[in-house]
């Protein structure tokens, strides 16, 4: 092997650094992790259930808003022309507000979920290049200083932001 130019001792010595290295960033960095995704994600299905639960509400608010104008409408067979205007008009206005409520809600709905995805990719990220941080220094045994830190993180985010797009 030494004709090769490997070292079995220090190839031996790199694996079981290696394989401790993955198992403290599963224990450290990958449970954490999934389990704060899981907990968005529950709020983000919630977000979407109450969003649901908002629009079928409204979608019972507008059957009710047309029931009260069929009735109207019955009334004002029997009434001038005056009162059938009166009741096209104030069935318009309450179709109307009715839909930008429901509306105005899913948009705040929809906006709350994508601030929590934003915060969540970003605390994800901040925590990745954290922890990596920590194991490239304890891997190397050396301190960076800060332009290298900074360094570091970007290119650990450019590549993972790779491996998403791949």
């Amino acid at each position: 092997m030494d004709a090769l130019g490997i070292n079995i001792p220090g190839l031996i010595g790199q694996i079981v650094n290696f394989v401790f290295l993955l198992t403290i960033l599963y224990l450290v960095l990958y449970k954490p992790v999934v389990r704060m995704l899981d907990q968005r994600s529950k709020r983000i299905q919630e977000s979407l259930e109450q969003a649901d639960r908002l629009r079928q509400e409204t979608s019972k608010a507008e059957e009710e808003v047309k029931k009260q104008i069929e009735a109207a409408r019955l009334e004002g067979r029997n009434l001038v022309q005056q009162a059938t205007q009166v009741a096209d008009r104030l069935r318009a206005d309450a179709q109307t507000q009715a839909r930008s409520e429901g509306d105005a809600i899913i948009a705040r709905a929809r906006e709350a979920i994508q601030r929590e995805r934003d915060d969540a990719i970003e605390e994800l990220r901040a925590q990745f290049g954290d922890l990596t941080i920590v194991a490239a220094e304890r891997v190397i045994k050396t301190s960076l200083d800060r332009d290298q830190h900074k360094r570091l993180i970007e290119e650990v985010l450019e590549q993972s932001s790779t491996f998403k797009r791949n």
